[in-house]
């Protein structure tokens, strides 16, 4: 009888082991390293742009940008005031621990306290793969309806902090805070919410406070 070989278990498990290998050198180097997700739109770049705004003066950050194609992400980060490397895919739909590994050869770690990871715009792959970041964050969107926790519950399920992006739209697009919130809390009891809107600026006080603690947090004492 043939012997089946799990495949895509051993992919994931061959990749966990490099994501653990990651995380080791993040820590040796003293940075705190999160793992952006979202769809495409939900406001990603956006958001690192105002975060390292405003952090500028306080911590020095570092950006790596997955995406299919170009470097327009990775160009818009070091526009803003941050280390950048692009990473392009060539069309997979997620990073993995091995894309990370040949980006961070690429990035003097020297100095800098936090590293933001834009991963490619997708719910579902990129929450199936490891990177060796210390925390995952989601970024959702007004625009794109309240009904995402639900159609896309591995994402949701397994991030550390939640943003909800684009506030300053709700008088304008139908969107039921408390559905959205329900389905949330049914899958990630408890995590980790901010509701900003980086074009307008409200909430992101609360948002760059709970980076600077977590940064903190990671310092060796």
């Amino acid at each position: 009888m043939p012997r089946r070989i799990p495949i895509v278990e051993n992919i994931l498990s061959a990749n966990d082991r490099l994501a653990l290998a990651n995380r080791q050198h993040l820590e040796e180097a003293g940075v705190f390293s999160l793992n952006f997700m979202a769809s495409p739109g939900a406001g990603k770049t956006s958001l690192i742009e105002a975060t390292i705004g405003l952090l500028t003066g306080e911590l020095q950050l570092a950006v790596i940008d997955g995406d299919i194609a170009t470097s327009l992400d990775a160009d818009r980060a070091a526009s803003a005031g941050a280390r950048a490397i692009q990473i392009n895919t060539g069309g997979d739909c997620h990073l993995d621990a091995v894309m990370l590994q040949d980006a961070l050869t690429q990035l003097d770690l020297n100095g800098i306290d936090l590293l933001i990871v834009e991963n490619v715009g997708n719910l579902v792959c990129p929450a199936s793969f490891q990177l060796g970041t210390h925390q995952s964050v989601l970024i959702a969107s007004i625009p794109e309806g309240d009904d995402k926790p639900y159609k896309y519950p591995g994402m949701y399920r397994g991030v550390d902090a939640l943003v909800i992006n684009k506030i300053d739209l709700l008088p304008y697009v139908p969107f039921r805070m408390d559905y959205f919130r329900q389905g949330v809390e049914v899958l990630n009891p408890g995590v980790t919410t901010f509701a900003l809107s980086c074009r307008t600026g409200e909430g992101l006080e609360d948002w760059i406070n709970w980076i600077k603690t977590s940064v903190r947090g990671n310092q060796p004492r």
